[in-house]
């Protein structure tokens, strides 16, 4: 179509920098024999010096310049020159920022491939008819920008994590979504009138500025800390932030509540220092040689190993009914030399030693300031900073020969778990002095610490069970997966051949394999669309941090190892070391096998199961790259000769 030249021509300064597009408009010009005198420039100085000499009728604007952009350009017109038409010609545009351009005073925008558009837009607007074809259909563009801004705030405000946006150089708050808000107890305007010092405890100069150097370092920052509520609580919050340019330098900030998180690092600290107590206790138990150091050593372990202020040994007398401390370990032994516990019916005799000799029960004191158990002592205690502590009894063939006390710097440290390690390993005291006692029956000591030593063993495994356990009941998804892995494993070691014993250790390392996803939130191990490379970040640590909560048990068997390299693979493409080969554990490359199989049989939150044969020509295909020959051999008989099935947990 030919346009209708103008008396003179029509007057149009291109704000381009690139001279390439600036060729493209001039061609689609020419091409459509358009009447023109076109002034190309690119900053905001010789723009500005162009309104005012060359005087345009129409202006054609880039978006993005590199120290000026389509914004700014607007803003000048819009205050300079009213009544002049601007056309944005531009890349690539997001239907958002179409809309803020619309809004800023664009009268159109042409996409640079579809600049067959150019010249029917000049002309429109330069007529001043538009249209109602044109009319709607901008319109149109519009609504549809609008609907995905607001699917887009919608999308935001349902988000389970806490989404603020503030501005870089005040630290001011401009906006925030209702999780954020609802946090913190604020209203989404009230915000607005705070900085994040308002609800951050710890947002110090220094705190400040090594964030800020962080993310102008690198565009983001991953950081732990507090925020304060409306109503003065304070919550331990994760927070990532990244740093965006857009008019203005902003920050946009992901926020999570982290008490969750940090409450299962307390109970799993708990545990892992109740197994410590128990494995170095056992080890005492077996390698005393007296009745004293076996008392003396143990009450150091509890201290060393429990980190506990101060743990004492009483011995019962019976003569004058009174509890002779016979081993003190910790800072505060004179705290001990003054008690005077007796185990009568007297005042003395009603506190936690005496109480837990006459009824042979575990006595807990959650807080001694108010505990009246603890009231001829409760002064003491509190100058050497004692807030709760636990009073065991030692038994010996249905009677009390001692009691072990522990204290505690915190109120209601002994939790159930705590207790039950302690209770296990008060037992294996017990049964330590009364063989040590009986030094004529050492044949028949010897057979009991055997017993003994089997038992700890037992309970170790126990509790890695029950961890396993935990570690499940934060996923449903996965529910069972570890030990259906477990099971397949220690088949897979059967049929190559290995020993029982052996055996035994690949399958505990089954059982607590994803140990390490107690750290990751539920909502990502839930999560049923695709995760993001941050959040599949926190999933791949998963083995290192199993590897770091087992490292310090000493087991038969590697199992720490094992879950630091059950992601390993031959090639060198596994994590969390990229280790090759020989340098893999064989109980690895077995847990590795067993491991996808079942992964890709079992269902999860973002796909149903592949079934068994996805899983096998999965191995197979991967077998000598990846996955160890002899297991993927292994693994394949089992299912094709020996008729194994995938078993549900029983």
């Amino acid at each position: 179509m030919k346009l209708a030249a103008a008396k003179s021509p029509t007057r149009i300064l291109l704000l381009e920098d690139a001279p390439a597009d600036a060729a493209l408009v001039e061609r689609e010009l020419r091409r459509a024999d358009f009447d023109y005198v076109l002034k190309r420039v690119e900053t905001r100085e010789a723009f500005q010096a162009a309104l005012a000499e060359f005087r345009p009728d129409i202006v054609l604007s880039d978006y993005r310049l590199p120290s000026f952009d389509g914004l700014s350009a607007l803003e000048i017109v819009r205050r300079e020159h009213p009544n002049l038409p601007v056309i944005m010609v531009t890349g690539d545009l997001p239907d958002i920022k179409a809309v803020d351009l619309l809004y800023a005073g664009a009268r159109d925008y042409v996409l640079k491939d579809r600049l067959a558009r150019l010249v029917p837009a000049i002309h429109r607007v330069l007529s001043g008819e538009e249209g109602e074809d044109a009319r709607k259909a901008t319109e149109e563009r519009l609504r549809d920008a609008l609907t995905q801004l607001n699917l887009f705030r919608a999308l935001i405000d349902h988000s389970n994590d806490g989404i603020a946006v503030l501005d870089r150089a005040t630290l001011r708050f401009l906006d925030a979504n209702d999780r954020f808000c609802s946090n913190l107890g604020y209203s989404c305007e009230e915000l607005r009138a705070l900085d994040v010092r308002a609800i951050n405890p710890q947002s110090t100069a220094e705190f400040r500025a090594a964030i800020m150097q962080d993310l102008l370092t690198s565009g983001s920052a991953r950081f732990e800390t507090f925020h304060r509520r409306k109503d003065g609580s304070e919550f331990p919050v994760d927070v990532s932030s990244r740093l965006v340019e857009l008019d203005r330098s902003y920050i946009v900030s992901i926020v999570r509540d982290a008490t969750e998180r940090k409450r299962a690092e307390a109970q799993l600290f708990e545990l892992n220092r109740g197994l410590r107590m128990l494995s170095n206790g056992n080890r005492t138990v077996l390698h005393a040689q007296t009745e004293e150091a076996l008392m003396q050593d143990m009450c150091q372990v509890v201290v060393t190993h429990g980190g506990y202020p101060l743990c004492w040994l009483g011995l019962v007398q019976d003569e004058n009914r009174r509890v002779k401390p016979v081993a003190i370990a910790g800072d505060a032994k004179d705290y001990v030399g003054s008690l005077d516990a007796t185990w009568d019916d007297e005042l003395h005799g009603r506190g936690p030693a005496g109480l837990a000799i006459r009824s042979g029960e575990t006595q807990i004191v959650g807080d001694i300031q108010t505990d009246l158990r603890m009231l001829p002592w409760r002064e003491r205690a509190g100058q050497h900073g004692f807030a709760s502590m636990i009073s065991l009894p030692l038994r010996e063939h249905g009677r009390t020969i001692g009691v072990l006390l522990i204290y505690s710097a915190q109120a209601h440290a002994f939790a159930a778990e705590s207790v039950a390690l302690l209770e296990e390993m008060a037992a294996d005291l017990a049964f330590g002095l009364v063989n040590l006692h009986t030094r004529h029956e050492r044949d028949e000591a010897v057979k009991e610490s055997s017993r003994y030593a089997e038992k700890l063993r037992q309970s170790m495994e126990c509790t890695l069970q029950a961890i396993s356990a935990t570690v499940e009941m934060r996923d449903p998804y996965t529910a069972g997966h570890q030990r259906r892995v477990a099971r397949l494993a220690a088949a897979i070691g059967r049929e190559l051949g290995w020993d029982a014993e052996r055996i035994h250790g690949l399958f505990l390392a089954g059982i607590v394999h994803d140990l390490g996803k107690i750290y990751v939130p539920a909502e990502i191990l839930s999560k049923p669309g695709r995760l993001t490379d941050l959040e599949y970040g926190l999933i791949k640590i998963h083995p290192q941090t199993g590897h770091e909560i087992l490292k310090d048990i000493e087991f038969p068997w590697p199992i720490a190892a094992v879950l630091l390299q059950h992601h390993e693979r031959l090639d060198g493409s596994g994590y969390p070391n990229g280790l090759k080969g020989n340098e893999i554990l064989p109980e690895a490359k077995i847990l590795a096998v067993a491991d996808t199989v079942e992964a890709m049989w079992s269902h999860r939150p973002y796909r149903p199961g592949l079934g068994l044969e996805a899983g096998l020509d999965e191995i197979v295909r991967q077998r000598g790259v990846k996955f160890d020959s002899d297991a993927v051999d292994a693994c394949v008989r089992l299912f094709r000769e020996r008729g194994y099935v995938i078993a549900e947990p029983a």
